[in-house]
């Protein structure tokens, strides 16, 4: 069965933009024109990804991301008008795993598209350990000693990734890539967004982190 995307886009001519891009890559494409009509369509059909627009009538794209993020871990791509970094921010923290601001380039928006599924249905089925973290790779599970924590699927992709090789330094642009594929500059601020989520997540001090370290001027690792 084909993919399925949530598209939850205001204007109509964007709409027709993405289904017509998306259709012609063998996706099968849902729409709704406010978030609250998303967000039934969401838990009516269970899509494999959704794209959302922030500036929507009923419920904005940061309060549907918010509502999708209590129930699902679907990968979910915002679209924005505003491309301050805040708002990037503000869309990330709160469970979103890509932003791409308006106007953009419908190949991209396919080409993350299809590198977010691509990642989302990797199912290796080795548990990782490294110290008191305890990641299990078939279930999507991150314990601390006794303690699940719930990752967002980006947040999940970069800590594998890191937990793989402990001790290893990873540029941006290699956790990125390994999490998402084809790296813009614009995405820079989103790497640094994500760790500082997970450390948030994993850390005792999130200011003194003990597990991934940043390695001034190369990257971050993951403590052995």
């Amino acid at each position: 069965m084909n993919p399925v995307i949530l598209i939850a886009e205001d204007d109509a001519d964007i709409r027709r933009l993405l289904r017509l891009y998306l259709e012609g890559e063998g996706f099968c494409v849902l729409e709704a024109d406010n978030g609250a009509t998303a967000l039934a369509l969401a838990r009516e059909r269970t899509p494999d990804m959704a794209i959302l627009d922030v500036m929507m009538p009923e419920m904005n794209g940061f309060e549907l991301t918010r509502a999708l993020r209590r129930y699902s871990n679907v990968p979910i791509l915002i679209l924005s008008a505003r491309s301050q970094d805040n708002d990037k921010i503000l869309g990330l923290n709160l469970g979103a795993d890509d932003y791409i601001a308006k106007p953009f380039n419908p190949v991209e928006i396919v080409a993350r598209v299809k590198a977010q599924l691509r990642r989302a249905s990797r199912s290796d089925s080795d548990v990782l350990k490294v110290g008191e973290l305890t990641l299990d790779t078939a279930s999507f599970q991150l314990t601390k000693g006794d303690k699940q924590i719930l990752l967002t699927p980006m947040e999940y992709k970069i800590l594998a990734i890191l937990m793989r090789s402990p001790g290893r330094i990873f540029t941006k642009v290699q956790l990125y890539e390994g999490a998402v594929g084809n790296y813009f500059e614009s995405d820079d601020n989103t790497m640094m967004v994500h760790i500082s989520k997970l450390r948030e997540k994993i850390e005792d001090d999130p200011k003194a982190p003990r597990h991934i370290i940043t390695v001034r001027g190369l990257g971050y690792k993951l403590e052995k």
